[in-house]
């Protein structure tokens, strides 16, 4: 049985709240899980200590047994001191987007055409 360590969400409408729970990974986001972990209440200042608040030592029990936190869980729990801080890499994070890829390349070229215009007198000033 594959096990992780994940956010469910709570709360109405625009108004989250998450428990974090040890569940088997075949079951839905917000279903069946075999243990509550903790809570994550995303709403609440970053400084705050009731902001995330974890049982660690079931979280390490757990972490024993083979259970997989997900990314989000994996951030808290090194906050928390609990995992060591892994690498991160993510080059596409920092690129632009299709279309401002494209704006600027349009925006190239019709600097580049000004330019040519602009030198096109200039050279032919200097032919005479």
């Amino acid at each position: 049985m594959a096990m992780k360590i994940r956010l469910a969400r709570g709360g109405s409408k625009k108004r989250p709240f998450y428990r974090i729970v040890a569940a088997d990974s075949r079951m839905p986001r917000d279903g069946r899980f075999i243990e509550k972990l903790g809570t994550y209440n995303p709403l609440l200042a970053k400084d705050s200590e009731d902001r995330v608040k974890m049982d660690v030592e079931r979280i390490q029990h757990w972490l024993g047994q083979g259970a997989q936190p997900t990314d989000r869980v994996a951030r808290m729990l090194e906050a928390a001191g609990v995992k060591e801080k892994t690498e991160r890499n993510n080059p596409n994070k920092g690129t632009p987007g299709k279309k401002a890829q494209a704006r600027v390349e349009e925006k190239a070229a019709k600097k580049a055409a000004l330019e040519e215009a602009a030198n096109a007198p200039a050279e032919a000033a200097a032919e005479e």
